[in-house]
């Protein structure tokens, strides 16, 4: 093996959007059975979105951001997070033009490393 290191990998997709979902609930303190009996699908399959395991269509993602009272904009927003922190961790980042209240600066602009301020959800490579 090579003792080179290799920038982060971005993530895929469903696995980034199911760590949100998963911490989403987690933080309310509510179990898989809860969530997908108010999202009207299986827990089986609740908890393979959660696990990056299913690709959810549009409308599962809705029913499950319905259930866990977020708006698929927060989703949408706290995935866009996590991607510009990958990005940032890869030095690839790009100047992002609508801040609003998360508190994202992502650099770097002018020679100025990166910096990223956020909550965004760290996924292992």
């Amino acid at each position: 093996m090579s003792d080179e290191t290799y920038p982060p990998r971005e993530p895929l997709l469903r696995s980034l959007v199911g760590a949100i979902l998963r911490r989403a609930r987690l933080r309310q303190g509510r179990t898989l059975a809860e969530v997908a009996a108010a999202a009207r699908m299986s827990t089986a399959y609740l908890s393979e979105v959660e696990r990056g395991r299913k690709e959810a269509s549009s409308e599962v993602l809705a029913s499950v951001c319905g259930a866990l009272g977020i708006g698929l904009v927060d989703l949408v927003g706290d995935a866009h997070l996590t991607l510009a922190t990958v990005e940032a961790q890869r030095g690839e980042a790009r100047v992002l033009k609508n801040i609003g209240e998360r508190g994202v600066a992502v650099g770097p602009a002018a020679g100025a490393g990166p910096v990223v301020t956020t909550d965004a959800v760290l996924l292992a490579a």
